[in-house]
C-alpha cells in the first residue's frame, strides 16, 4: 500500500529551477517533497551548460581527446555535491528518487508515495528534440545526452542545427582536432542580431568549421562512421558522427497532466505572469514552462514563485531583463531587443550606440580587441544591448543590471571603472550615446564660451 505524504511544497523534477525552490522554500520554514527519477542537477549539470563550458574550455588550451573528457567528468564531479541527494537531506528537504505523477489535482504519486501538497512546483526541464528526418531511426546519432561519452574522437562530426548548442559544439571538437560541418536549414545564430552573428561565423570558418546554411535536412542514411546527411537542394554532407542539435522538447509525457487539469501546449505547459498553470495549485518553471530555455531562466523563475508561494505576495515574471549568452570564441550576448526589433518597436524614437572593442587599451594589450557593442536606447534608457567579443557574456551582466532597475544611460556614463579593463567597454558605448549630444551640440559651446568669458 502507498505511503501518504501531506507537504506544504511538492516539487517535481531536480534541474535548476526545482533544486532553488526546493532550497529556498525549505530554510524559509515550509515543509517540502522533492522528485527526481533520473539525475540531480538535470541536464545543466549532466549534460548542458557544465560538460559544455568544460569541452570549450578543454578545446581552448588545446587538451587531447581523453583529457579532455576527463576534464569533463571531473567538472561535473566537483558540482554535483552542491546538487546532491545528500545536500539536499542535509537543509531538511525529503526527497524521492522516482518520477512523479499527478493522479488528482492535488496529488502526485511517485513509486510507492502519493503526495498531498498545498503548492506543486513542475519543473521537469526540457530534452533534445529529434525532427523525423527520413532516415533517422536507421543512423546512429548523438544529442547533447550522449556527445560527452564518446570514447573514441570523431573523424568528421556533422551537427545538424546551427544554433547555440550546435556552434559551441562545432568549435570545441574543431579544437579537439576533429572535421566538423554544421547543417543549417536557415541561418546559423538566427535568433541573434545579424551583424552580430556574423563576427562570430567568420571566426568559426576561420578555424576551419564548413557552415552550410540554408541546408535543411532532406535525409539522413548510413551507418556507423560513414553517414551522410542529403539536404532539400540536393547538397550531400558525408561525416563520421552526426549530432543532433535543432532544439529542445519539454519533458512532460511522465506528468499526467490532463488528470490534474493542466493545460499544455505545443512549447511546454501553459502558464500565466505569475507561472501559474491551468490548476492554480501547481505552478511551472524553467524549460517546461515554454519560454526562455536557459538555466539562468529556471533560477529566476524560482525566485518568482517563492514570493508567491511562501508569502503570498503577488509575483510576475518579465522577460525585458533575461540576458543570454552563446560561449563561443568570440562570445555573442544579448538583453532586450536587438538592433531590428527595436527598430520595429521604436521607429524614429530609437538611437543605437555604438563602439568598437580596438578602442580599448586592454583589449588592444592582451590581443583581444576584435569585437563590438551596440546599445539600443530609447529616451535615454537601453532597451537592449548586444556585445560580440571575449568576454561578453561577463560584460553583459552590467546591462542586465541596468535594464532590470530602468537605470538611464546617463548612470552607466557615471560609473567610474578600473584602468585598463574589459569593463570600460561598456561605459565607452555609455560615452558614445553622450559625445554628439556635448561636442556637436551649439547651445553646449554657446554656455561654455560664456563662462569662459564672464566668469573668473
Amino acid at each position: 500500500m502507498a505511503e501518504r505524504i501531506k507537504t506544504d511544497v511538492c516539487i517535481i523534477g531536480a534541474g535548476s529551477g526545482g533544486l532553488s525552490v526546493a532550497a529556498g522554500a525549505v530554510q524559509m520554514g515550509a515543509s517540502v517533497v522533492l522528485l527526481e527519477g533520473h539525475k540531480m542537477g538535470g541536464d545543466c549539470l549532466n549534460y548542458g551548460c557544465v560538460p559544455s563550458k568544460a569541452l570549450l574550455h578543454a578545446g581552448k588550451t588545446a587538451m587531447g581527446w581523453d583529457d579532455a573528457h576527463d576534464h569533463v567528468r571531473q567538472t561535473i564531479a566537483t558540482i554535483e555535491p552542491h546538487d546532491s541527494v545528500e545536500r539536499f537531506e542535509g537543509l531538511g528537504v525529503r526527497v524521492i528518487t522516482e518520477y512523479g505523477q499527478f493522479i488528482s489535482p492535488k496529488e502526485v504519486q511517485a513509486g510507492e508515495y502519493i503526495i498531498e501538497a498545498r503548492r506543486f512546483v513542475i519543473s521537469t526541464g526540457s530534452s533534445p528534440f529529434v525532427p523525423p528526418i527520413p532516415g533517422i531511426e536507421n543512423v546512429p546519432y548523438e544529442t547533447n545526452e550522449t556527445i560527452f561519452e564518446l570514447k573514441d574522437k570523431p573523424d568528421h562530426l556533422l551537427i545538424i542545427g546551427g544554433g547555440p548548442i550546435g556552434l559551441e559544439m562545432a568549435q570545441a571538437h574543431r579544437r579537439l582536432g576533429c572535421e566538423v560541418t554544421v547543417i543549417e536549414g536557415a541561418k546559423a545564430l538566427g535568433r541573434d542580431d545579424p551583424e552580430m552573428a556574423a563576427h562570430v561565423l567568420e571566426a568559426l570558418r576561420a578555424e576551419g568549421i564548413a557552415i552550410e546554411e540554408e541546408a535543411l535536412a532532406a535525409e539522413i542514411r548510413g551507418e556507423a562512421g560513414a553517414i551522410e546527411v542529403e539536404v532539400k537542394d540536393g547538397r550531400v554532407f558525408k561525416g563520421t558522427h552526426l549530432l543532433m542539435a535543432v532544439g529542445r522538447k519539454p519533458n512532460t509525457d511522465k506528468l499526467n497532466l490532463e488528470v490534474a487539469g493542466i493545460e499544455p501546449t505545443r512549447a511546454g505547459i501553459k502558464v500565466d505572469a505569475s507561472l501559474r498553470t491551468t490548476n492554480k495549485k501547481v505552478y511551472a518553471i524553467g524549460d517546461v514552462a515554454g519560454g526562455l530555455q536557459f538555466t539562468h531562466v529556471a533560477g529566476y523563475h524560482a525566485g518568482v514563485i517563492i514570493r508567491s508561494m511562501l508569502f503570498g505576495l503577488p509575483s510576475k515574471q518579465r522577460t525585458d531583463h533575461i540576458p543570454w549568452a552563446t560561449y563561443t570564441a568570440p562570445e555573442l550576448a544579448q538583453i532586450g531587443l536587438t538592433e531590428d526589433e527595436a527598430r520595429k518597436t521604436h521607429g524614429d524614437k530609437l538611437e543605437v550606440a555604438r563602439f568598437d572593442f580596438a578602442g580599448n587599451d586592454r583589449a588592444i594589450a592582451t590581443q583581444q580587441a576584435k569585437g563590438l557593442i551596440k546599445v539600443m536606447i530609447v529616451k535615454g534608457r537601453p532597451v537592449g544591448v548586444s556585445i560580440v567579443g571575449p568576454g561578453a557574456g561577463e560584460m553583459i551582466t552590467l546591462w542586465a543590471l541596468a535594464i532590470a532597475n530602468r537605470l538611464k544611460m546617463g548612470q552607466i556614463a557615471g560609473m567610474v571603472a578600473p584602468y585598463p579593463t574589459m569593463a570600460e567597454i561598456s561605459k565607452r558605448a555609455a560615452g558614445a550615446y553622450f559625445s554628439p549630444r556635448l561636442f556637436d551640440n551649439p547651445t553646449v559651446k554657446r554656455v561654455v564660451g560664456f563662462v569662459q568669458k564672464f566668469i573668473p
